[in-house]
């Protein structure tokens, strides 16, 4: 659970900085004769200046959820409230405040950057010149810049995600929706699409929100992850706040087989604390392993603890509880076979 602290000040952040409010959004489908309910009842706000992540599984209702927040698709029920409108009442409000990013290219293949980017200027209205001018900047900041007469479908992976970005911010959102923006990316592509967001981000102040299957993105980015599985939020908190909750760190540390039998091992790391087994390893060496939500005060204190009992430890491993680990957790799946 999330402590009482931080819900107090999500609380204030949420009466002051809201910029998304859903209550009991909902999304059923028809498939035959059959109703597939994609998003149940989902409660969730976000706050001006956050970067949340969605974290679920293919199927959980994450891309779904953000199709409805930004008007793409009409609730079943519930209401939601983005950047200050309605989405069912005032839907071109909405658009007009927002950017997404969805998880296909939206340039079309057969035009050139230069069109593509004087093309959404004009959708939103803007001024020949107010258009020209942030298509310069845009192109500059993402680093497109010389591939202005180039067709969209003649540039990488990576430039092409670029080329999508800067069609969102066009309109200079406050608040920006991406739905997997990096799917499909290698890993260089992928840190270097993530550099821009985030020097946009800064630019101009963004909320944005994210959905994707890379952990390290959600860790490494966001504020708070929400994590949805079967069209429910089960998690929604930090990074940092779930894998305290629903994830160990795990300490696996490697006796001498002078090092003593694993009951009176087991017994002696126990009274610190944690979860402690032990079983044999090759050699006869002895394993032990603990899982603890502390692991990097708990590892040297169970050394110098087998130290002084005169017990040798010949290595130790400390591997650092994960989102993947709370997603497995809370529904007995791993998100990272999911994504896979």
């Amino acid at each position: 659970m999330v402590s009482f602290v931080t819900q107090f000040q999500y609380t204030v952040r949420k009466e002051v900085f809201r910029v998304i409010r859903a209550r009991g959004l909902t999304k059923t489908f028809q498939r035959k004769k059959e109703t597939v309910e994609a998003v149940k009842s989902i409660d969730v706000d976000v706050h001006e200046g956050e970067l949340v992540a969605f974290l679920g599984p293919n199927g959980a209702g994450k891309s779904t959820t953000l199709r409805m927040l930004t008007s793409l698709l009409a609730p079943t029920s519930g209401t939601a409230e983005v950047a200050g409108w309605n989405v069912t009442v005032d839907p071109a409000q909405v658009r007009a405040r927002i950017g997404y990013i969805g998880q296909g290219n939206g340039g079309g293949y057969s035009y050139r950057v230069l069109d593509e980017m004087h093309n959404q200027g004009r959708f939103y209205g803007l001024p020949v010149e107010e258009y020209r001018r942030r298509t310069g900047d845009l192109l500059e900041a993402l680093e497109l810049v010389g591939l202005e007469k180039r067709t969209v479908e003649s540039l990488s992976g990576g430039q092409r995600r670029r080329l999508d970005v800067a069609l969102g911010l066009m309109n200079h959102p406050p608040l920006l929706f991406l739905d997997e923006p990096t799917t499909g990316l290698d890993p260089h592509s992928r840190a270097n699409l993530w550099e821009h967001i985030g020097a946009m981000r800064r630019r101009y102040g963004m909320t944005i929100v994210l959905t994707t299957h890379y952990l390290d993105e959600a860790d490494n980015m966001a504020e708070r992850v929400v994590v949805i599985d079967h069209g429910t939020i089960i998690a929604d908190a930090p990074p940092s706040v779930l894998k305290r909750e629903y994830a160990d760190d795990v300490i696996t540390l490697t006796l001498l087989p002078s090092g003593g039998h694993g009951e009176a091992i087991t017994a002696l790391l126990a009274e610190a604390g944690g979860e402690v087994r032990t079983e044999s390893g090759p050699d006869g060496v002895l394993v032990a392993v603990i899982a603890t939500a502390h692991g990097s005060d708990r590892l040297p204190a169970a050394i110098e603890v087998l130290r002084l009992a005169g017990h040798t430890v010949t290595s130790a491993d400390l591997k650092r509880a994960s989102l993947d680990d709370v997603f497995l957790n809370l529904t007995g799946r791993s998100l990272r076979e999911e994504a896979a």
